[in-house]
């Protein structure tokens, strides 16, 4: 799938009777700090810039992804511990994904042009607010916290934070910003992991959470027919959601566990939010504005519930 492919699929816009998400709307404050920062952590994904800057070096829109995000760990990494740190997608694909991609261009030029472009994309995105000292005060403030925490049992944010940082303030705020996305999700896979979840009940119970229809989310993490089906009859076997079928529901139990994941995922964010401190409630507005730019733009899906789904 190219990125211009996968731009108009995923930035169709939602139904018009579809709502703001709950998790959205009553997140506690480490989702809201999560929400906030969502597009512009995810700007090398979606920008169409960085997109076109990869495709010139033969990279279709899942192999910029899957090597962008798996980099971090370095040329050598087995396709297995792609695949196990991504969690929710079919291993084989991530693990071809990212041998091919590294086919494609040597691992240390990748991450050098993804910096350059992501970065001069997003100061195209924000335009005369990119040299807004607020954009280096946030990005401060985001560094100081993401160096303050453990990277104990999150080894996507460790391999991440390992890595030089952009010079630029600009690029210093996505790169903090992806930090920070990426503490958040080692500590949801764990949750889910802990609640005994394997990685097609995992997509499954979230789509329904935030508000899709079965299958239409969690179908763009290339599981075969049968293992989502049979990942389906599990939940409802379990009384977690209402149907196998195509109008399946959460359960209130099943709304009420899923609930659960979330509170404990926000728990294993509890030191990144006494790291921020008294900063993390006007650090999340002024990301929220900048990221409003971004799907002003076109540079991230304007339906709610992508962006909850992350």
């Amino acid at each position: 799938m190219d990125h211009a492919e996968a731009v108009r699929m995923f930035f169709a816009p939602a139904p018009d009777a579809t709502m703001i998400p709950a998790p959205v709307t009553d997140a506690a404050p480490a989702r809201s700090l999560r929400d906030a920062l969502e597009p512009i952590a995810m700007h090398d994904v979606w920008s169409s810039r960085v997109g076109d800057a990869l495709a010139a070096h033969g990279h279709d829109f899942f192999s910029g992804y899957v090597t962008g995000r798996g980099g971090p760990f370095g040329e050598d990494a087995p396709p297995e511990l792609i695949a196990a740190t991504f969690a929710v997608f079919e291993p084989d694909f991530v693990g071809s994904t990212w041998t091919r991609g590294r086919a494609l261009l040597p691992l240390e030029p990748f991450q050098a042009l993804r910096d350059m472009e992501t970065t001069a994309s997003l100061r195209e995105v924000l335009g005369a607010d990119a040299d807004d000292p607020a954009i280096a005060h946030t990005a401060d403030v985001l560094e100081e916290a993401v160096d303050a925490v453990s990277g104990a049992g999150r080894p996507l944010f460790s391999a991440l934070r390992a890595r030089p940082r952009p010079a630029d303030p600009v690029g210093r705020l996505w790169r903090a910003c992806d930090l920070v996305r990426e503490h958040r999700g080692d500590g949801h896979v764990a949750a889910c992991v802990a609640a005994g979840l394997d990685p097609v009940r995992m997509g499954i119970l979230a789509e329904l959470w935030v508000g899709y229809p079965i299958g239409e989310y969690s179908g763009t993490r290339a599981w075969p027919q049968e293992a989502a089906a049979a990942g389906a009859r599990s939940l409802a076997d379990d009384g977690l959601i209402t149907t196998a079928g195509p109008d399946a529901a959460l359960t209130a139990a099943g709304r009420a566990f899923r609930d659960g994941i979330e509170a404990a995922t926000d728990a294993s964010q509890d030191a990144l939010v006494e790291a921020l401190g008294t900063d993390l409630e006007p650090v999340t507005e002024r990301l929220a504005g900048w990221s409003a730019r971004c799907v002003e733009a076109g540079a991230f899906p304007p339906d709610a519930r992508k962006r909850a789904a992350g």
